[in-house]
């Protein structure tokens, strides 16, 4: 038949030398919500939010610190405290050693002082990227020690919140800190230091039930997942349907979890405003 006398056509593979065409690495993001492909620069003079859906990417605490607070202003505060390893996960020490040097930073949050449009505030801002935020000995001792500096300075305090929850790794020391970070906040009520809580995407576990659901105002970043546990963990455990997006900060405002969702390029004036408002 005619058909077993066609061959398949090969095409001849091009030789490419010497090629002079420079495509550079590491300079587009692609939107994990809408897949949009986005030029890094562009994104990080946006806020890093997408352009097109809204869509607010995790940040670094320097990337939050730089947004928030005035140029030239933050002054970290020294903690001359280690992780320790209760449990002696040989694997735990390795990771921590890896993480600081790729991050830059000892652990999972910031703390320090700084000025929002020239008002005085202490700051603590949380690190999606090491460890995902989670909550440790040390962790809970740095934001422990913030309130209480805040006291003694008499100065607002401001936590950004990114956690996975507690630091399973560090076993009961780390479910210890829910109830020493929830004690420190009991002692900010007492003496009239105005406190802010902003959530972001996400805030879990050990974090969400201490600290960063108590405070006097509870802000949040748009879609920031919200909550304890996951979805199907609940689902589990209490053996019923879910609302659908019940741990969105949407799902929360509406709720009366939350008291604002604020849009990241409005987060620093929306804080200055509350922080003149209670002057």
């Amino acid at each position: 038949m005619i058909i077993d006398k066609l061959k398949k056509r090969s095409m001849p593979k091009p030789q490419i030398k010497d090629s002079k065409i420079d495509i550079p690495v590491g300079k587009w993001v692609k939107c994990n919500k809408c897949g949009e492909i986005i030029y890094k620069e562009f994104l990080h003079e946006n806020y890093s939010i997408c352009p097109i859906c809204n869509y607010h990417f995790r940040l670094s605490n320097r990337r939050r610190i730089w947004q928030t607070i005035d140029e030239n202003t933050f002054e970290p505060f020294e903690f001359n405290i280690d992780t320790v390893n209760p449990l002696k996960i040989k694997e735990y020490e390795t990771k921590l050693k890896n993480l600081r040097k790729i991050n830059g930073i000892d652990e999972a949050v910031v703390c320090g002082t700084g000025r929002i449009n020239g008002d005085k505030v202490v700051i603590c801002v949380m690190d999606g990227n090491f460890l995902m935020g989670s909550m440790g000995t040390v962790v809970g001792e740095m934001i422990t020690y913030s309130m209480e500096k805040a006291i003694e300075l008499k100065l607002p305090i401001i936590i950004f919140s990114v956690s996975g929850g507690a630091r399973m790794q560090e076993g009961i020391m780390s479910l210890m800190q829910m109830a020493k970070t929830t004690a420190a906040v009991t002692k900010l009520n007492e003496a009239g230091i105005l406190y802010i809580s902003v959530l972001t995407d996400p805030t879990y576990g050990g974090v969400t039930a201490s600290f960063a659901s108590i405070a006097d105002v509870i802000l949040a970043e748009p879609g920031a997942l919200i909550g304890f546990a996951g979805p199907r963990v609940i689902k589990q455990t209490i053996g019923q349907e879910l609302p659908e997006g019940f741990q969105t900060a949407e799902f929360q405002l509406e709720h009366g979890f939350v008291d604002e969702i604020v849009d990241r390029s409005q987060m620093k004036e929306t804080l200055s405003r509350i922080l003149k408002f209670h002057k």
